[in-house]
């Protein structure tokens, strides 16, 4: 009798051990997109009151017990709440890293002869641009589109709808034109808008030779899959941001393979 209910009790499925990993998965998801933020503090409470209203039930304590299951119940709505740019992220996540992905996307199942009609960025124009502006110390943020759709971030600016070169680029974070303040969209190799508003990534550990482009360049890349150039106007260092991780003191020598390879996936 003994036996049997220790045999049912260590019995492994193949099916838990996907779960296993399934919510391992996540779990290492949800601290990526969180790690370096305030939320990872909240997220870390909640989960030891979870830990402590387990540990509660486990040892029936009735009332303790469903004070907690009740605040932990009404919490999935205030969770929805505070971590709404989170869920908001990790959605985009899964969008732009795996239904976005050739063999997956929903373009590609809908228009399969459409396939390759996006145009390739003009890397050289940008490279050489920044070369010139970090030079001079002109301060610039580049936003180039990849698959996440820009729109709403270049309806905060103005419509320019210009080839991609050197000189346009130059021109526009030129110190005294009403364009160079904010950051400039690249579609199609297309200079989609110019003096965009970006989003500022909320991360605290950031160094603090870091300027407001910077952390505009991290957060955008935190809520699309854009590739970020970024000229340091205080020090005219060239930095590259994808993924929300910066590379920075990039010569131009190494930033356009840099922008070849990305921009190419």
């Amino acid at each position: 009798m003994i036996a049997n209910i220790i045999t049912g009790f260590i019995t492994f499925r193949v099916l838990d051990l996907i779960d296993i990993f399934l919510v391992a998965l996540l779990l290492y998801q949800i601290y990526m997109l969180i790690r370096g933020t305030v939320a990872i503090n909240i997220f870390v409470g909640i989960f030891v009151l979870y830990i402590f209203w387990l540990i509660v039930k486990a040892l029936n304590m009735e009332l303790l017990s469903s004070i907690l299951g009740q605040i932990i119940g009404v919490g999935v709505i205030a969770l929805i709440i505070v971590f709404q740019q989170e869920i908001r992220r990790f959605l985009l996540y899964i969008g732009t890293r795996y239904l976005s992905k050739n063999r997956f996307s929903l373009e590609n199942l809908l228009f399969p002869k459409q396939k390759n009609m996006v145009e390739p960025v003009n890397t050289e124009a940008i490279t050489r641009a920044c070369r010139n502006m970090a030079e001079t110390k002109t301060g610039a943020l580049i936003v180039i589109a990849r698959k996440s759709e820009l729109q709403l971030y270049a309806e905060t600016g103005d419509m320019i709808n210009a080839e991609t070169s050197s000189r346009m680029i130059e021109s526009i974070f030129f110190k005294n034109n009403p364009l160079h303040d904010g950051a400039l969209i690249i579609k199609n190799d297309k200079i989609n808008a110019a003096r965009c508003v970006l989003p500022s990534t909320e991360k605290m550990n950031l160094p603090a030779h870091y300027g407001m482009r910077h952390r505009a360049a991290i957060g955008i890349t935190e809520h699309t899959d854009a590739v970020v150039v970024v000229v340091s106007e205080e020090t005219g260092k060239i930095s590259l941001v994808h993924d929300g991780s910066i590379k920075y003191g990039l010569t131009s020598m190494e930033l356009k393979p840099l922008l070849d390879s990305l921009l190419a996936e």
